[in-house]
This record gives C-alpha cells, sequence and structure tokens, in this order.
C-alpha cells in the first residue's frame, strides 16, 4: 500500500531533520504534533538540495542538481516520487497550499551556490537571502496558519525577516567554512581578508533588526507553532549574542557554537516564558 510508503518517505525527513541539525530538531519537537511532521518534510527537502551544493565535492555537482530539480518537478506534478524526502515534500506541498514561486525561487538561490562566489552588491545579496531563506519562512508560514489566508498575510513580512535572520547568523558563524573551503562571500561591501570590529558591528546591527522584527511575528502565531518558532529564535539569538562578543578576527579562524547544555538551558528558559506569556 502506498500508505506505508509515505509513512517510510515521513521517517526519512524527521532522520534528515535530526541528523543534520540538533537546534532545529530540537525546535521542531516543541511544535505541536498536528505540524512537525511538515516542517520536517520542508526540512529534509531544502536540506537536501544545500548538501548538493555545499559538501558532495567529489560528484558532478550540476549533474547531481540538475536531476534533483528534474525530480522535485515531477513529484509535484505527479504528486509521487521514488525520493522519498521529495516524496513527503510533495504532499505538504499540495496539503497546503504552497506556492511554487517560492519553491522556484528557493531552487534559484540554491543554482547560484555552484558557481556564484561573491555577492558585491547589496539588491543580489538581497536576491539570494530571499531565494534561500525567507521564502522558507514562507512555506513553514503556511504550515502555522494551516491555510489562514489573511493571518498569512498580516504574518509574511515577519516570516521573511525572520528567515533572513536565520540565514545571516549561519553567514557569519560559518564566515570561515564558506571563505576557505568553499571560496564564497554572501557579505556585500565587506573585505572578509580584512574583517574587522566595524564591519561585523555592521552586520549584527542589521540581523538585530531583522530579528525584532520576526519576534513581532512570533508574538502572534497560532498557539500550535508559537513555542516551537521561539525556541528557535531564542537559539540563532543566542548564537548572535556569542558572535557579537567574539572578536572579528575569531570569527574568521573559528565556527562558533552554542553548547548543547546551553540550549537546554534555552528551552528551559523558553517555556517558561511560554507559559508565563511573557513572549
Amino acid at each position: 500500500m502506498k500508505s506505508i510508503f509515505d509513512n517510510v518517505s515521513k521517517e526519512c525527513s524527521k532522520t534528515v531533520t535530526n541528523a543534520y541539525s540538533t537546534s532545529f530538531s530540537l525546535a521542531t519537537k516543541m511544535l505541536s504534533a498536528t505540524i512537525r511532521q511538515d516542517i520536517y518534510n520542508i526540512y529534509g527537502f531544502v536540506r537536501f538540495a544545500d548538501e548538493i551544493v555545499d559538501t558532495f565535492h567529489d560528484y558532478n555537482k550540476e549533474k547531481l542538481f540538475n536531476k534533483f530539480e528534474v525530480d522535485l518537478e515531477e513529484a509535484l506534478v505527479d504528486k509521487i516520487s521514488l525520493n522519498p524526502i521529495l516524496n513527503s515534500f510533495q504532499e505538504t506541498y499540495h496539503n497546503y497550499g504552497i506556492d511554487k514561486h517560492l519553491v522556484d525561487a528557493f531552487m534559484k538561490s540554491m543554482r547560484l551556490d555552484l558557481h556564484k562566489k561573491d555577492y558585491l552588491t547589496e539588491e543580489e545579496y538581497k536576491n539570494y537571502i530571499y531565494g534561500s531563506a525567507d521564502v522558507v519562512g514562507l512555506m513553514c508560514l503556511k504550515i502555522f496558519v494551516k491555510g489562514d489566508k489573511e493571518k498569512y498575510e498580516e504574518l509574511k513580512d515577519s516570516a521573511m525577516s525572520l528567515g533572513s535572520a536565520f540565514q545571516k547568523v549561519n553567514f557569519l558563524r560559518d564566515l570561515k567554512a564558506d571563505f576557505e573551503d568553499l571560496s564564497r562571500t554572501y557579505f556585500p561591501n565587506t573585505d572578509l581578508n580584512q574583517l574587522d570590529e566595524a564591519s561585523k558591528e555592521a552586520i549584527i546591527i542589521d540581523i538585530e533588526s531583522d530579528f525584532e522584527k520576526g519576534l513581532k511575528g512570533i508574538r502572534h502565531l497560532p498557539l500550535d507553532a508559537k513555542f516551537g518558532v521561539f525556541m528557535a529564535y531564542r537559539y540563532y539569538n543566542k548564537l548572535l549574542q556569542k558572535l557579537k562578543s567574539t572578536p572579528a578576527l575569531e570569527i574568521k579562524t573559528a565556527r562558533i557554537r552554542v553548547p548543547n547544555y546551553k540550549k537546554v538551558e534555552l528551552l528551559t528558559r523558553s517555556y517558561v516564558k511560554y507559559q508565563l506569556n511573557l513572549l
């Protein structure tokens, strides 16, 4: 029966989430069970696309990405795929009416990572972040509001801001790996060979502005989603504060992390704030 295959597909998406991101999987576990699996399904899809362009260095990345894109298109049309990750994603895509242009924008940004190394203008930077992060936030928002179009429009801008904040934190945290291993620089008008405190501070101020807008939206999310998204916000904001207190030179030479015991502490404190309605 196809239901068995569908269940296996969903388990694959869940496994991908748990294997690739302890912080995101922890936040996802804080979502209501009614929407948790669909977020796994979205994460599995975006993670696989990202892995192709970021880590499969011993293989023909462009060929793999092209095949993944063809398989994706067929999955969305046929409503089935023998790729279990795409099979679970297409179910969520159709069940919640995710806009095709969001998927297309995501794939466009991922394709840029195959060859593009520098983002020299604010427009290039913003377009990349829209496709790589903002649209993922919007896909998740579709799940959170469960088809409520008015609520979706109300929270759309804040969801994009939160997606931007998460992505920019990742850029700053992964600066060393992106620059040295992948020869990529995402921040425009910033010489990463000579990253100084002023440049770092400008980046952080921009991220803090995104977080402020994102938090306003979190406060108005449905209860099924609010705590899980708040948990993700707290984790990334904690990471940002750690980056803020880390000298620019050290950010260039090491990957900054939040230890697991700190994640548990964040979870506990976030839950107290949530229960006391202090968001």
